[in-house]
């Protein structure tokens, strides 16, 4: 009896060592997160309900900081750590990709489209929502549709694609537009509500998260045929396939399980802090297809 647990015993350490030897070595963003014991995040602060600060704490909430909360779940299972530091960096239209590529920001889980361009900078992981370019308006500016536009002052967040796409269209259609490129979102849907601009072009998903801060909502309609078409991914570096292979991993896994689905009522169908803004925006046929099958390829 005590020969067979000595021999059993010997048979556990060694499959042990076995399995820890074919557990591949931690590298890139992965191995930086070790020894470091921290993650770095970047977030958004007016991307509703994506990423944005929405109370005096000062701290980033929102749909795309869920997924990342559950991302760096994985990650500290895959490091072993017995606590993982989480530090956040503010980042914007113009600085989140250079700030994941030289290393101030492991992981960007914002309002970020896909995009051929992109994708030669940063690697992305599967989309998470599937956005379409509209326009927000005044249930009474008259304005329909981009024909509309002609002689008009229309705002879009600048560094975005977005506002390369209004640009060329104006140019494009002779609209005569007088495109007015702003900071961010918020600042954005303060021009139009301030009378400063006509219309605001932006995906829908955030002229909703900006219709949804209104006075009153429902004053301000979404119009417009869809001009673009974008999905939205987590950044990360390139070529680490180790650590995109944990974000994509976690987010697989959130589609499987079905746990995206409340996680995305949170935010789109119900309301939401700081003052119980309500998005009424349901989940669509295109993010279904996505979650049945994750995608992380550009929208042609």
């Amino acid at each position: 009896m005590h020969k067979i647990t000595l021999i059993g015993t010997a048979l556990g350490l060694l499959l042990g060592t076995q399995a820890q030897a074919n557990e591949a070595p931690l590298v890139g963003t992965l191995a930086k997160i070790e020894s470091a014991r921290s993650i770095t995040l970047g977030y958004r602060d007016a991307s509703v309900p994506f990423s944005y600060v929405g109370d005096h704490s000062g701290k980033p909430m929102g749909y795309s900081v869920d997924l990342a909360s559950k991302i760096v779940e994985r990650v500290q299972q895959k490091t072993g750590l017995p606590k993982l530091d989480v530090k956040y960096n503010l980042v914007t239209s113009q600085t989140r990709i250079p700030l994941v590529q030289n290393g101030t920001v492991d992981l960007e889980c914002g309002s970020t489209g896909v995009t051929a361009e992109r994708q030669k900078q940063v690697a992305f992981s599967y989309g998470f929502i599937y956005v379409k370019g509209q326009l927000l308006t005044a249930n009474d500016s008259g304005i329909k549709s981009f024909a509309d536009l002609k002689g008009k002052n229309v705002v879009t967040t600048a560094g975005t694609t977005n506002e390369r796409f209004l640009k060329s269209y104006n140019v494009e259609h002779k609209s005569n537009m007088f495109v007015i490129s702003a900071k961010d979102h918020g600042e954005a849907f303060k021009m139009l509500e301030t009378g400063r601009a006509a219309a605001f072009y932006m995906d829908d998903a955030l002229l909703y998260g900006e219709r949804a801060k209104a006075r009153d909502p429902h004053k301000w309609v979404v119009v417009g045929e869809e001009q673009s078409r974008e999905i939205y991914s987590c950044m990360v570096r390139k070529d680490d396939p180790q650590f995109l292979a944990v974000v994509n991993d976690t987010l697989a896994e959130l589609y499987r399980s079905g746990e995206i689905n409340g996680i995305y009522q949170r935010w789109f169908e119900q309301p939401i802090p700081p003052k119980g803004l309500n998005l009424e925006f349901p989940m669509t046929s295109e993010l279904k297809a996505i979650i049945a099958k994750p995608v992380s390829d550009p929208v042609e």
